[in-house]
């Protein structure tokens, strides 16, 4: 994947990014939270408790990309304070 650094980017392509990333946290984030809740319904049901150590884990995958939209949102902050 090509990386672009955010500065080398135009206005018109960073909203198009913060677009894109955001459609793709909510989805990925309705998915987590699923996940997580048959997740947590399947450790309380087995009497697995273990598995509950599972679902920190599961919302820190999701940091790279909330780091990303805020790295977008600040760039087009400075921008448009211009």
């Amino acid at each position: 994947m090509k990386t672009n650094k955010l500065s080398e980017l135009t206005l018109e392509e960073l909203h198009k990014q913060k677009n894109t990333l955001k459609s793709v946290l909510i989805a990925f984030s309705i998915i987590m939270f699923l996940a997580c809740i048959g997740l947590f319904f399947v450790a309380i049901k087995s009497k697995n408790y273990a598995l509950i150590a599972i679902i920190p884990g599961c919302i820190l995958t999701m940091l790279p990309n909330y780091i990303r939209f805020g790295q977008l949102n600040t760039e087009i902050k400075s921008r448009n304070s211009k």
